[in-house]
């Protein structure tokens, strides 16, 4: 297992890189000058020349990225150009919100479509397939913003069944957070259920021809044994690969949804950031964003591992 893992650092950390290179460029190839921000609409081009002076924005991009690259190598990404405070600080202060939407989200996710995905292939009854076929279609079409615009109005204004703006932490109040949640992470949560779904539908049914399901019903195992046991069992690796992925997704369609429900998460502070042209601030959200999914690969990868130890055998050679 630890060869395996350390055969996947190199690409890992090459990822990382070039998400750095990519995270300082693409700021500074937008429209807009930070400077001009931080002097703000009065100030003249000598006073904006002075602040581009003293932001370090004079210096050839080289020398800029080389200066960052090593604060971040020390963990210090730096101090928000509009704010003053520390970008640390303010990712630490929205993190949590973001973190208790995407974890809530993540268990709708795999319970959702578990549920859907198990119950899609399993069924023999044609009218239930295609209830089903049609309820996945239905979400994987469905955007989040657009659930999540259906839901405020249906639960939060029609009938006014949970809140529909603001937030409550969890660990302020868990009984009236969860209920500020409940909505986002769910609105969140349908469209990747719907395609973890898809996905393990269409396993289920290609795992089912293989020999040694039909063995296993040739030997008089009962359909609930041959699906648990023997079905959905091997189509879980396909399922775990596109979990990772999901998971990934969930983190960029918080960005809509939090706008939506008036949350105060990294999602709000991304789009401030963009806004006021803050780099540093953008620049530590891209690669905190990239850092969580190359996390959550590796994780997928050992999670396949453990369900088919070919992969791990294959890993150490």
């Amino acid at each position: 297992m630890n060869r395996f893992l350390i055969r996947r650092i190199p690409s890992a950390l090459l990822v990382l890189f070039a998400t750095s290179v990519l995270a300082f460029l693409l700021p500074r190839m937008a429209p807009g000058d930070p400077a001009a921000a931080v002097a703000g609409p009065d100030a003249g081009p000598e006073e904006i020349a002075a602040i581009r002076a003293d932001l370090g924005f004079d210096k050839p991009w080289v020398s800029q990225y080389l200066h960052w690259l090593g604060g971040v190598l020390r963990g210090d990404f730096g101090t928000s150009y509009i704010t003053g405070r520390s970008v640390t600080d303010l990712i630490g202060d929205r993190f949590g919100s973001t973190v208790q939407l995407a974890l809530l989200a993540a268990l709708f996710m795999i319970t959702i479509g578990l549920l859907l995905g198990v119950a899609a292939g399993s069924s023999r009854r044609p009218w239930a397939r295609s209830l089903l076929d049609l309820t996945c279609t239905t979400l994987l079409a469905t955007p989040a913003f657009l659930t999540g615009l259906l839901l405020a109005l249906l639960l939060g204004v029609a009938w006014q069944v949970l809140p529909v703006s603001g937030e409550v932490s969890l660990f302020d109040n868990a009984e009236i957070g969860i209920q500020y949640l409940l909505l986002p992470a769910f609105a969140l949560a349908l469209p990747q259920a719907a395609s973890l779904a898809r996905l393990i539908q269409s396993s289920m049914r290609q795992s089912r021809t293989e020999e040694y399901v039909q063995t296993a019903v040739a030997k008089g195992a009962s359909a609930r044994r041959v699906t648990v046991r023997h079905v959905l069992r091997n189509s879980l690796a396909s399922a775990l690969v596109s979990l990772g992925m999901r998971l990934g997704d969930l983190l960029g369609g918080a960005i809509v949804i939090e706008a939506i429900f008036a949350r105060n998460g990294l999602g709000s502070l991304a789009v401030t950031s963009s806004a006021q042209r803050d780099y540093l601030v953008i620049e530590a959200l891209i690669l905190l964003a990239v850092g969580i999914a190359v996390l959550l690969q590796l994780l997928t990868e050992v999670g396949l591992s453990l369900l088919d130890p070919r992969i791990r055998l294959e890993g150490t050679r």
